[in-house]
């Protein structure tokens, strides 16, 4: 298709769709038109409506996915939709979101502790509690030394890919390697087997949802098994792994010692859970669109391709299955600041105008499917207002990017693009527009389940790499810390920091804004920062997604939650008729 088809087929698209346009419903500047009437809005977060109305409980859900999981061991979980997948179904954390269409996805409760934490020492300590009765899959006790267990898992060198939270927060954890050794973290205390306790470096307000993620849920020492863990995380939720074929399958089957009154999150309406792996191009879209037998009661992951949401659309019943939330995520071609060409600032400028944004939107799907990023910070996390610092235009100015390019003496520049397999397009997209302004790109495309430990090794970083990032909770304090911050730049399984980049004014303003008690103070900072960093030029940012994720005829309970960027709550979907799942 020529791009001037393609450009059609996404003002069509964008004609045509209404969807639920995620939990950001402040956000007045967005250039995908305006808001439809109530009555004619999608399911979700708008809206507020949920796919399928209320499940029964019972039958088998299927799960079909292009991917195997990066990684299911909950110290190193932090990909989505994994981290969703795992927190859901697998094991339980401290403190989780609610199982809630709009807004109210983004609020927290408490999950194994009975509150969402007590702060002291002006927010530099927290205390959690945990519940009564809180069992593991073999029926012992859930204690809080397996939390902290997990927590300190974290810190393991060898157990790469998690959150980096804990590193950040945590007192005396900069030169601690982990529990593998048989030492443990000062700063993480549990005086009994209902308390824990964390000490921190610093006061941090938002600590509460920090605790969400799988690193701040429990692992028994008797369980550990290094780097393999991963292939069979010992439950605390609702479901335990029956068995996982790697790359193959994937079946979940009810945790009988979970127990529900202990959680008022998860309902666990389905018996079974099929994880179908391995499948190819637009398979997925294909099956569920049709939804024939079992393919009914079929979900995918991680959400639809691109160019199947034309098959979609036309079909008024098929796309009444269909939800698309905005995630709160930025898109960003990062640079590798590390060497050369980009350790100089004249070429990443450079780079900031030859880049065509518009392009990158039409390859995912057009603005129905994404809009035009012109900063880091999404309009969620920066008051709802679509900031523009450097005004450069959508398609990119190549004249300017080639004057730039020349007096950095760089004029012939050849580099590498890594994108994972499922961003193909986009990346041919890049490569064809930075011809425009002189640069040649070579274009490599990386298995979507290894793609995180592909780029996370900085002695071989590609030049160029495309990556969404999305914040853990809803702050800014969750973005640039990870993105930019050269201090969490690490040598196997680096995360959020793709550019490598190193910069001591930006690091030093972090710092800042970290220490700042006033909330809104710190917000308007952390939007000065953005404007600082569009100038220094890291990464270029792309677009804002949204998450088009189709279900079967025969899954109820189906919206997208905000508080996990719009992927599908796990914790609440199920089936309309059990009896129906088995085709």
């Amino acid at each position: 298709m020529t791009r001037r088809t393609q450009a059609a087929l996404a003002a069509a698209i964008a004609a045509t769709m209404t969807l639920g346009l995620g939990a950001c419903a402040k956000d007045k500047s967005d250039t995908g038109g305006d808001a439809a009437p109530s009555s004619t809005k999608g399911p979700g977060a708008e809206s507020g409506t949920i796919i399928g109305g209320s499940p029964v409980k019972g039958g088998t859900l299927t799960v079909l996915t292009n991917q195997d999981f990066a990684h299911l061991d909950p110290a190193r979980n932090w990909v989505l939709p994994h981290m969703d997948f795992g927190t859901r179904l697998i094991y339980r954390t401290l403190v989780t979101f609610k199982a809630e269409p709009g807004a109210a996805g983004n609020e927290i409760v408490p999950d194994l502790a009975t509150d969402t934490g007590r702060p002291s020492d002006g927010g530099k300590t927290w205390t959690f509690t945990l519940k009564d009765g809180l069992k593991y899959e073999d029926g012992t006790p859930i204690k809080s030394a397996d939390i902290k267990y997990n927590v300190e898992r974290s810190f393991s060198p060898d157990l790469t890919g998690g959150p980096d939270y804990a590193v950040q927060y945590l007192a005396g954890g900069e030169n601690y390697k982990g529990p593998l050794t048989g030492e443990h973290l000062p700063s993480i205390e549990t005086p009994d087997d209902k308390t824990i306790v964390f000490r921190l470096k610093r006061s941090v307000a938002e600590f509460a949802y920090t605790a969400t993620l799988p690193t701040f849920s429990p692992v028994p020492q008797a369980q550990e098994k290094g780097t393999q863990y991963d292939i069979r995380p010992f439950s605390s939720g609702p479901y335990k792994i029956e068995s996982y074929d790697r790359g193959k399958q994937l079946v979940l089957v009810r945790n009988t010692n979970w127990d529900a009154a202990s959680d008022t999150v998860r309902k666990a309406y389905p018996d079974k859970i099929v994880v179908t792996q391995g499948l190819k191009g637009g398979q997925a879209d294909d099956r569920i669109i049709a939804s024939d037998g079992a393919d009914a009661s079929a979900i995918e992951m991680p959400w639809m391709r691109p160019e199947s949401v034309p098959k979609v659309l036309p079909k008024p019943d098929v796309k009444a299955r269909m939800v698309a939330e905005r995630t709160g995520c930025t898109d960003s071609l990062y640079l590798n600041t590390s060497k050369a060409p980009f350790d100089d600032p004249r070429v990443r400028e450079a780079m900031m105008y030859a880049v065509d944004r518009e392009s990158q939107v039409t390859a995912f799907g057009g603005p129905a499917m994404a809009d035009v990023a012109t900063s880091f910070l999404p309009p969620s996390l920066n008051g709802g207002t679509k900031a523009d610092p450097l005004k450069i235009p959508a398609t990119g100015d190549p004249e300017k990017a080639k004057e730039l390019l020349k007096a950095a003496g760089k004029t012939d520049l050849k580099l590498s693009l890594t994108v994972s397999l499922g961003d193909k397009t986009r990346g041919e997209a890049l490569q064809q527009s930075l011809t425009k302004s002189g640069i040649q790109v070579t274009v490599n495309t990386v298995d979507p389940s290894a793609f995180a430990d592909t780029v996370g090794d900085i002695k071989n970083a590609p030049d160029l790499l495309i990556q969404g990032w999305c914040p853990d909770y809803p702050s800014a304090a969750t973005f640039f810390p990870f993105l930019f911050d050269g201090r969490t730049i690490k040598e196997k399984g680096n995360q959020g920091n793709y550019s490598q980049f190193r910069d001591q004014a930006t690091m030093d303003r972090m710092d800042q804004i970290a220490a700042m008690t006033d909330v809104n103070e710190a917000n308007k900072a952390w939007s000065q920062l953005d404007e600082d960093l569009m100038k220094k030029a890291p990464a270029i940012p792309l677009m804002w997604q949204r998450r088009p994720l189709l279900v079967g005829t025969n899954v109820a309970g189906a919206f997208g939650n905000s508080g996990y960027a719009g992927m599908i709550d796990m914790a609440v979907i199920g089936l309309k008729d059990p009896a129906k799942s088995q085709g």
